[in-house]
């Protein structure tokens, strides 16, 4: 591709309100005329809202699915009509179809499959937000294209986690997309979503929008990939947990690779791999104050960080122990992942002894139990709920010492730069009065 290409996304929290919108096209502004993808997530916490939609309809709820569904409309209402003094009939009229689909879809009897369902209703937060997106944009000048991610991002058949198939993929982003930057500098398109040879809706796992955005950068080879956000870049723990946390400046690919895979919220764990494989840098930007120049990542960015901390809440620690007499041993963890493949549990951390096998997972739906159900008749499962799983990497003994502090760990492995702990809250004892 001639045209040198930056990707840009922008999240829920940036697209949460009509004043937020209108920011986003003050930020675009400066960039006008260059030649941009923008990937954008569902507005504010639309995608909690249709996951209740989703969840209505499958448990035979449609009237209260269709109420939710209702509140979605009437809200993605009024920030339109803040948005334009007279609303484009384009724009009303891809929003009103959108909002049928879903209805029609809840008049139909639920798919055997949870996930299915879940996917089709779930990903009009996007191509909701897209949309409207394009509209404003337009609306105040800056030239831009509406593109369905649908037809770019192709994936198997696995909903709510769809694995990206990367020669069709590519093949169709090469031949789809230079068009429109010819003849619109802004394409806008949706994050999480894509589609399966069948033509279904599948996603890419919670928070996939920023993988959506390095899919776009590594088959248009893009020139940067930014990553607008409510914080000033990576820092080095979560400023809603821990306080005197700080910027990091410049980050490797493979220090971010670490701390997105252990828990690190700022940027979802798929999205740097791709960068990685053709050395296209990261900038994870203010989206508050767009003129800071926020964390930088790429090859060449050092390996000497101060201690950075990542917590992963609504964990299960499962303990697992043959029924008979035998050790566990390699053949029952051999059918243990075969179950853990099969139920999509997401496995955080693990440790065996000779008479049992201890897993920590994400807490998801009804996975820990469906599984506990399919080993149930050769292994004994204990569930504990409701923990937290704390990583830091480069970890100091005051650092892992106030992590401690008012917890119990359960469990805990150590590598050389990374410590990883499973806790949970120690009620205060204290003396009665």
């Amino acid at each position: 591709m001639q045209q040198k290409v930056n990707v840009f996304k922008f999240g829920g929290a940036s697209l949460r309100d009509a004043a937020a919108i209108r920011h986003v096209g003050e930020i675009l502004q400066g960039y006008a005329g260059q030649a941009i993808v923008i990937v954008v997530s569902a507005m504010g916490k639309t995608t909690n809202a249709l996951e209740e939609v989703a969840y209505a309809y499958w448990h035979g709820k449609p009237q209260e699915a269709r109420r939710k569904l209702n509140v979605i409309h009437n809200q993605t209402t009024t920030i339109i009509d803040e948005l334009f003094s007279e609303v484009p009939e384009e724009l009303t009229a891809a929003v009103n179809d959108l909002f049928v689909s879903v209805e029609w879809a809840l008049d139909e009897a639920p798919n055997e499959e949870y996930d299915f369902d879940y996917d089709q209703i779930v990903s009009l937060g996007e191509l909701l937000s897209s949309h409207i997106v394009a509209g404003y944009l337009n609306r105040i000048g800056l030239s831009s294209s509406w593109l369905d991610a649908r037809d770019v991002i192709q994936t198997d058949n696995t909903y709510r986690e769809g694995w990206v198939k990367w020669p069709e993929t590519t093949e169709r982003a090469e031949r789809l997309l230079p068009p429109l930057l010819a003849q619109t500098p802004f394409v806008v398109t949706q994050g999480f979503i894509g589609n399966t040879s069948e033509n279904y809706t599948t996603t890419l796992g919670r928070e996939g929008s920023d993988y959506s955005a390095a899919v776009f950068s590594y088959c248009l080879d893009a020139e940067a990939m930014s990553i607008w956000k409510d914080v000033p870049g990576v820092l080095t723990a979560d400023p809603r947990i821990f306080e005197n946390v700080t910027k990091i400046d410049r980050l490797s690919y493979k220090e971010a690779i670490e701390m997105t895979y252990y828990g690190a919220k700022v940027i979802h764990p798929k999205t740097i791999k791709p960068l990685q494989n053709k050395s296209i840098p990261l900038y994870v930007r203010s989206f508050i104050e767009p003129e800071l120049e926020g964390t930088y990542v790429s090859d060449d960015a050092g390996d000497t960080y101060p201690p950075m901390v990542a917590v992963e809440r609504e964990q299960a620690l499962i303990n697992i122990s043959t029924r008979d007499f035998s050790f566990v041993a390699e053949h029952h963890i051999k059918q243990l992942f075969e179950h853990i493949t099969t139920t999509r549990l997401q496995v955080n951390m693990m440790q065996n002894t000779a008479i049992s096998f201890n897993v920590v997972v994400n807490d998801i739906d009804d996975r820990v139990e469906r599984f506990c159900a399919l080993v149930d008749r050769e292994f004994k499962t204990t569930v504990d709920r409701n923990l937290e799983l704390i990583t830091v990497r480069h970890y100091t003994a005051e650092v892992v010492e106030s992590m401690r502090r008012g917890k119990m760990n359960l469990l805990e492995g150590r590598l050389p730069l990374t410590l990883q702990m499973v806790v949970k809250d120690v009620p205060v004892v204290r003396r009665k009065e």
